[in-house]
């Protein structure tokens, strides 16, 4: 684990008032050149906790008042987080809890964090091939994360929001890179042919 904070910046629906209790963990699986995290990333910055002292992690964001919980870059230790979920809730955790992914996933890695995850917040990076391989070193980067957020709506449904807050459902980032509108346009007609207004994009 890298970093706990409290992050009042992050998407309005997510952040709200008192911000998201961010959970950032170490390393990743991708290698984007313009990454603002990279001691975290690519250099693997952090301790390790185990099961026991997560979920207690995961309660103190609770007490701090924020809006929900917020799961930074989980991927590779998914079944550590989920057992540590589990035994938050069990001990009181009522937050809302985000998953915010790069979308690079395996469908067993959304499916192992599905029953505690109520948000899926993936940034979809790129459509074209030669681009995530240049800038992240991500071959299959499309077909990986169109799956890949395919299976987190099937896990949390439409968007459902609570007055300004959304509290289930997916949200999907994407950042438009200099020069790569054409590739941005392409992301953007796919999640609206595939989802609707059923998830949000930021």
């Amino acid at each position: 684990m890298a970093l706990v904070s409290v992050h009042k910046w992050e998407e309005p629906c997510i952040s709200g008032k008192n911000g998201a209790g961010t959970v950032f963990f170490s390393n990743c699986n991708m290698r984007c050149i313009f990454c603002q995290n990279y001691a975290i990333s690519a250099l693997g910055y952090g301790i390790t906790v185990d099961t026991g002292r997560l979920a207690e992690i995961f309660l103190e964001q609770q007490a701090r008042g924020v809006e929900c919980l917020e799961l930074v870059t989980p991927t590779q230790y998914a079944a550590v987080i989920a057992a540590a979920l589990k035994t938050a809730r069990a001990a009181g955790l009522k937050l809302t809890v985000v998953c915010n992914t790069n979308a690079y996933e395996t469908i067993e890695m959304i499916k192992m964090l599905a029953p505690y995850v109520d948000v899926f917040l993936p940034d979809m990076k790129y459509w074209d091939e030669t681009i995530a391989r240049k800038y992240s070193q991500a071959p299959n980067y499309a077909a990986t994360a169109t799956a890949a957020i395919r299976a987190m709506y099937e896990a949390a449904g439409p968007a459902v929001m609570a007055g300004n807050m959304l509290k289930k459902g997916v949200l999907v980032r994407h950042l438009i890179l200099p020069w790569q509108y054409k590739d941005s346009i392409k992301i953007v007609e796919w999640l609206w042919k595939t989802f609707g207004d059923n998830i949000y994009l930021s």
